[in-house]
């Protein structure tokens, strides 16, 4: 592939054009049909829904003479730092105040159930929200949808400088709600931005990275908010002077990004970076319904097991991430600060975690069996830590919480790639806002369950609540279909066959129909 050329952009490689459907060898058959199409006597394809679309869209291609050119523009990866940044600070927004639990209920006179409100309002806030800003992405695009999330965290962060008074518990809600709106306009960015600006090769690493912008934010939340806010109990100016130094810290840095997000950000590369691209940009505007997107991906069984099974161990990572506070100080007193850098040691070990399984899709396309594996591990880590949280010894906790981070984190982007590709050519802010939304309604649940049970039972009881539910998990993700039809079309393995044959001709009545190329 080649950088867009011109201007301020130059080529960086060989031209990615591809040769026509019709000169390319027979290839194997890989995992099905375009998104509504299913095998007939004969080969035929009968259309329906979104791949119609896209069978139309191939259609015009094909007439065209074949592939056109993709090429890859420089400004993606300033796009791709762009968006990791705002979304980091969001992220550190939302985990700021759990990972300090026990100092804002000092502060504000509040019990932890109305402090772990603060964390949850996020999840709260996207499942009516998630709806509406799919919508607005898909009608307004991705620059109006970016503005708004970088606009919408800062406005957050500067609204809690005005809550650096006990008493004032319900601003800080309010501005952290205002920051939960943001998330809404974040969450479900990183598989459209990978799709819109990257290449094939490195889309899923594209996504890895978006996503681990999200989750350093995360990381950063459980370090630096314990070394910036000690506990002080008998000096509550003092304790108000240091969270001040981290809200107004946090607005500057946000205002900042939202600035930077309007430089940079625009709606799409001038030539497509992928034929998937190309095929979706040939389809006519119209053609496009929300209301029958939506029909098409709860008509997706595999889609609707990944929507339950991502929900499930994002949902846990949640719960796990908003009560680790509680957790780690019940067995071991005083250690506040040490709880932060557990956090940070399992979200880091997360972030290598989806960077290597974003390069191990990019190089092996082998979705269903990466995601899978990396679930059963979760499972297992997840026992480990939880049998190993009451030994006494610290850094026990540290080895294991990273290794459970290193897998459940590492997932996240699993789920993203995995949802585009067995729902395209459907939008993939709307697939991954679903998969979003079905987590915030299990880290709800999770929370809620699992706060009463630490709370009355010990951490183990909530720990273990939650390993059944991933067992569940497991046992869906492994009844997933593996359908790859970005990776299908992509690879050239369907094209279509387009002559001009009269409505009524008898003769050739299968020629405008999807073919399957295949050596079986």
């Amino acid at each position: 592939m080649v950088e867009d050329g011109g201007g301020e952009e130059e080529a960086e490689g060989e031209s990615a054009e591809m040769p026509a459907a019709a000169a390319a060898p027979p290839l194997p058959r890989c995992n099905g049909f375009l998104p509504g199409k299913e095998a007939e006597e004969g080969g035929r394809a009968a259309p329906a829904g979104g791949g119609e679309r896209a069978a139309e869209a191939e259609a015009m291609l094909a007439a065209g003479g074949g592939r056109p050119e993709t090429r890859l523009s420089r400004r993606r990866l300033a796009v791709l730092a762009v968006f990791s940044c705002y979304s980091l600070v969001n992220a550190f927004q939302w985990i700021q105040y759990s990972i300090l639990s026990n100092v804002f209920a000092g502060f504000y006179g509040v019990s932890f159930t109305q402090v772990d409100w603060l964390s949850m309002v996020y999840m709260v806030a996207y499942v009516p929200l998630i709806l509406p800003a799919t919508w607005l992405l898909d009608a307004r695009g991705l620059r109006l949808t970016a503005l708004l999330g970088s606009g919408l965290n800062a406005l957050g962060a500067w609204l809690k400088c005005g809550s650096l008074a006990p008493g004032r518990y319900a601003l800080t809600l309010a501005a952290q709600t205002v920051c939960a709106v943001a998330q809404v306009f974040i969450l479900g960015l990183p598989s459209r931005i990978a799709s819109v600006w990257f290449g094939p090769t490195e889309v899923s690493t594209a996504c890895a990275v978006a996503v681990l912008g999200n989750q350093l934010g995360t990381a950063i939340g459980f370090l630096l908010p314990p070394v910036l806010v000690p506990n002080t109990p008998d000096d509550i100016d003092l304790m108000a002077h240091n969270i001040s130094i981290m809200f107004y810290g946090t607005a500057i840095v946000s205002t900042l990004l939202f600035f930077l997000t309007g430089v940079v950000f625009e709606e799409k590369p001038k030539y497509p970076p992928s034929h998937s691209q190309a095929v979706l940009q040939t389809m006519p505007p119209e053609d496009y319904s929300y209301k029958q997107s939506i029909i098409n991906l709860f008509k997706n069984i595999p889609f609707v097991l990944l929507l339950i099974s991502y929900g499930i161990m994002t949902g846990a990572f949640y719960s796990v991430s908003t009560l680790l506070n509680q957790m780690i100080v019940t067995h071991y007193e005083g250690e506040e600060v040490n709880a932060g850098r557990i956090g940070l040691t399992l979200v880091v070990a997360g972030m290598v975690g989806s960077i290597i399984c974003g390069l191990w899709l990019d190089y092996t396309k082998t979705y269903k069996q990466t995601t899978l594996i990396v679930y059963i591990l979760s499972f297992i880590g997840l026992l480990v830590f939880t049998f190993t949280l009451d030994l006494g010894y610290l850094v026990v906790v540290f080895v294991t919480g990273g290794v459970l981070g290193f897998f459940m984190t590492g997932y996240l982007p699993l789920g993203f790639e995995f949802a585009v590709e067995i729902t395209y050519p459907e939008s993939e802010g709307t697939s991954s806002g679903l998969l979003n939304a079905s987590a915030q309604i299990f880290g709800i649940i999770f929370t809620l369950v699992q706060g009463k049970l630490t709370t009355d039972y010990g951490p183990r009881a909530g720990n273990l609540f939650l390993c059944a539910w991933i067992f569940v998990g497991i046992i869906l993700t492994a009844l997933i279909k593996s359908d790859l039809r970005r990776h299908n079309v992509n690879s050239g393995i369907m094209n279509l066959e387009v002559k001009a044959v009269p409505v009524d001709s008898p003769v050739e009545p299968e020629s405008t129909t999807l073919k399957i190329q295949s050596n079986l």
